[in-house]
């Protein structure tokens, strides 16, 4: 990996590489930069396969955590990137061009978090959650309780328990 960090360094500015094991490293970088950093690492540093795409969503930082997980298979390498982005109006711009397969990611985390990538196939259209009208549900500040209480109506026979409660009492009885 410190070839790869020095091989990075030379060509566009990437935060820190952390490195996690021998075979895996993660940076932060400006949304302005993931582009041309996507494009250096598959062209020039022969990362083949994009793995995944996945978010996090920071709540109290009001803002999401894009990651792209990219796969040297020749060197046997995982790097991921790391892209932080506004929570309001929150969008990325499409790397679908790149990786086609970036597109079934995209249109996933549009439908799961709100995360827009204008221009990506099918990104508008339902992936999962045909009909849905609530906020993302993959969104920290979906209520899914509230949800469930408004849309499933309760069983005759069936009793809610507070979880913290329940759990508290099945690990430690004698304090209850």
């Amino acid at each position: 990996m410190r070839v790869l960090h020095a091989q990075l360094g030379h060509h566009f500015t990437l935060g820190e590489l952390v490195q996690v094991r021998a075979d895996l490293a993660f940076v932060t970088l400006p949304k302005e930069h993931l582009r041309s950093a996507v494009l250096h690492l598959r062209d020039i540093c022969k990362f083949s396969h994009l793995v995944l795409m996945t978010a996090v969503d920071w709540l109290e930082e009001e803002r999401f955590q894009l990651t792209y997980l990219l796969h040297n298979r020749e060197k046997h390498w995982d790097l991921g990137l790391r892209v932080m982005i506004p929570r309001v109006a929150s969008h990325m711009e499409s790397i679908h061009d790149i990786w086609p397969t970036a597109a079934t990611y995209q249109r996933e985390l549009k439908e799961m978090f709100g995360i827009d990538f204008p221009g990506s196939p099918g990104v508008d259209e339902s992936f999962i959650l045909e009909g849905w009208k609530e906020i993302p549900p993959y969104r920290r500040d979906f209520d899914t309780r509230h949800y469930a209480e408004k849309t499933f109506t309760q069983r005759e026979g069936r009793k809610t328990e507070d979880p913290a409660k329940t759990m508290k009492a099945k690990l430690y009885p004698d304090e209850t």
